[in-house]
C-alpha cells in the first residue's frame, strides 16, 4: 500500500492532522492512517485506544463530518484508519479550506477558492446575482442585436422580439425569480461591464522580435454579446492580412486565418475564460499568433481529450448558452473539430493547445503572412492566388519601376509596392507588413499623397488606394 489522492500515512497523530481530513472531504474522499511511517511500513502506536474514543468527536465537533474510525492490529502493533466520504458542502478546518491533490494537500485561497466554492454549491460564477443592478444597467441596443442574431440562427422564434427585456431576461434564465440581475446578463448586455467586472476585456497586440517590442495594441471593452465581431473587425482592420485573389470574376479577400476558425477560437476564449483572472489575451507576431484565456480545463480533462468528441462543459454555462442561441458556438463539444477541419481545407498547419499559466493557450501559425513577405506558396489556393496577383501586375510592371523606383527609397518605396500588390490594404497592415509604428506609416503615406504619388478613392471603410500614374 502506497500513499496516493486516497491513502495518507502518519507515525503518530497531530491534531493539526485535521487538515488531511479536511482535504480529503473537499476532494473525493479519502483514508488517513495513524502508525504507519511514509514507507507503508507498521509503526504501531501506544494510544490507539484514546484516539479511537476522541478523534470522532473532534472531527465532527470542527468539522461536522461523520468519520469512521477503526483499529487494526498487525502483529502486536497497533493502528487506527480514519476514513471520510468526500462531502457535497465546502469544509472548512479553523476557517481554512484545504483539498488533497495527488498525494499533497493545499491550501485554497483566491481564485481557486472562489471556484471551489461555486462548485461545491452546484452554481457558477456567472450564475452569481449582482446586489444593486437594475434593469437600467442593460442596455437595449445590445439585447435588439441578440434577438436579430438569435432568430437569424433560428433558435429563437421571431415572436420573441415582441418580449418585454424582463420577460425576454427570464425566459433566458438571466434573472433570478426576484428578478435579479445574474453577472451573466451584466456582461453579455450591460452597458458598463467594467463596473461588474474589470477583467472582461479582450486585449490584442503586435510585437516584433520580443515580448519587449510592443508596437501597437487594443483593449476592447463592449458588451461580450458583440465581443466576437468586435474582436474579428479589429484583427481584419489592423492586424491581419486579406490576400486577394480571384475566383472567376468574383474578387475575394479572405483573411489568412480561417475566419470560421478564428471566430470559434474567439468564441472559446470568451466563455470559457475564468473571470476572476486575466483579461483574454492575444499576441500577434510575425510568425505566429498567441491566444490565451485564464481557466483551468473541467476536472478529468486533457488537451487530447478537448481534440477528440467530448462533451461541452463551459465555464459559464450561461454566457455560452446565449452564444449559442446566437448562432456563435455549437452545444455538442464539436469546436475543436471545426476549427481542425477549417485549417485542413485550406492545407494550412493546425494550431497547437496546451495547459499555460493556469489558462489555454492556442497557438495560430501565420503561414499566409510568411508566405506573403517570401513569396513561397502555400498549397494549390496560394499558387493560385500569386498566379493571379502576377496576372494583374503583368503589363504595368514596367511604368512602376520607370517612374517611382528612381526618385523613391526606404519605407515609401515599399509603401507603394505594397500598395500596388494590394490596393485596399489598411495603414496598420501596411505597418504589419514592415514592422513600423502605424502613426509612422501614416506620415510617410500622407506625404506621398503630397507629392501626388497615391491617392486615396473613397472612405476609410469601403475605399482603396491608387497609385496615381
Amino acid at each position: 500500500m502506497k500513499e496516493n489522492q486516497h491513502i495518507e500515512f502518519k507515525q503518530s497523530w497531530r491534531d493539526e492532522y485535521l487538515q488531511y481530513i479536511c482535504g480529503f472531504a473537499n476532494a473525493q474522499g479519502g483514508t488517513l492512517f495513524i502508525g504507519i511511517d511514509d514507507k507503508g511500513t507498521v509503526c504501531g502506536i501506544d494510544n490507539a485506544s484514546k484516539l479511537l474514543e476522541n478523534l470522532p468527536n473532534q472531527i465532527n465537533q470542527t468539522m461536522g463530518l461523520l468519520a469512521q474510525v477503526d483499529l487494526h492490529t498487525e502483529g502486536d502493533k497497533e493502528y487506527i484508519s480514519i476514513h471520510v466520504e468526500p462531502s457535497d458542502q465546502a469544509i472548512s478546518y479553523r476557517g481554512k479550506f484545504y483539498y488533497r491533490s495527488g498525494s499533497t494537500l493545499q491550501e485554497m485561497n483566491g481564485v481557486a477558492l472562489t471556484d471551489f466554492l461555486f462548485r461545491k454549491n452546484n452554481t457558477t460564477w456567472d450564475q452569481s446575482i449582482v446586489e444593486g443592478a437594475t434593469l437600467n444597467d442593460i442596455d437595449a441596443e445590445s439585447i435588439g442585436y441578440f434577438l436579430r442574431k438569435a432568430v437569424e440562427a433560428q433558435r429563437l422564434d421571431a415572436n420573441a422580439k415582441e418580449l418585454s427585456v424582463i420577460m425576454l431576461l427570464r425566459k433566458l434564465k438571466l434573472i433570478d425569480q426576484d428578478d435579479r440581475l445574474t453577472m451573466a446578463a451584466l456582461l453579455l448586455f450591460g452597458k458598463d461591464i467594467e463596473r461588474w467586472n474589470l477583467m472582461a476585456s479582450f486585449r490584442i497586440g503586435r510585437f516584433r522580435q520580443s515580448q519587449a517590442n510592443l508596437l501597437f495594441q487594443d483593449n476592447i471593452v463592449c458588451p461580450l454579446i458583440h465581443m466576437p465581431e468586435r474582436v474579428l473587425w479589429t484583427l481584419r482592420s489592423r492586424y491581419l492580412v486579406a490576400p486577394i485573389h480571384y475566383e472567376g470574376l468574383q474578387r475575394v479577400e479572405p483573411l489568412e486565418i480561417p475566419e470560421d476558425a478564428l471566430r470559434e477560437m474567439v468564441c472559446n476564449a470568451i466563455v470559457h475564460k475564468n473571470y476572476l483572472g486575466p483579461h483574454i489575451q492575444m499576441r500577434v507576431w510575425d510568425d505566429k499568433i498567441e491566444l490565451w484565456n485564464y481557466g483551468e480545463l473541467p476536472h478529468n480533462y486533457t488537451i487530447e481529450k478537448l481534440l477528440q468528441s467530448h462533451e461541452s462543459y463551459p465555464h459559464n454555462p450561461l454566457i455560452a448558452q446565449i452564444f449559442y442561441m446566437a448562432g456563435f458556438i455549437e452545444q455538442w463539444g464539436r469546436g475543436y473539430e471545426k476549427i481542425h477541419d477549417a485549417f485542413a481545407r485550406e492545407h494550412l498547419m493546425q494550431p497547437a493547445f496546451e495547459q499555460a499559466r493556469g489558462g489555454i493557450l492556442v497557438t495560430i501559425p501565420r503561414e499566409k503572412f510568411i508566405a506573403i513577405n517570401t513569396g513561397k506558396t502555400i498549397g494549390a489556393e496560394e499558387t493560385t492566388t500569386q498566379n493571379n496577383q502576377t496576372t494583374q501586375r503583368s503589363g504595368q510592371t514596367g511604368t512602376l519601376t520607370g517612374t517611382l523606383t528612381s526618385t523613391l527609397t526606404g519605407t515609401r518605396k515599399s509603401i507603394v509596392d505594397i500598395i500596388w500588390e494590394n490596393p485596399n490594404i489598411t495603414i496598420p497592415q501596411i505597418a504589419t507588413r514592415l514592422g513600423k509604428n502605424p502613426r509612422g506609416i501614416d506620415k510617410h503615406m500622407q506625404k506621398l499623397r503630397e507629392l501626388g504619388i497615391i491617392r486615396r478613392v473613397g472612405g476609410d471603410f469601403g475605399g482603396h488606394w491608387e497609385i496615381v500614374p
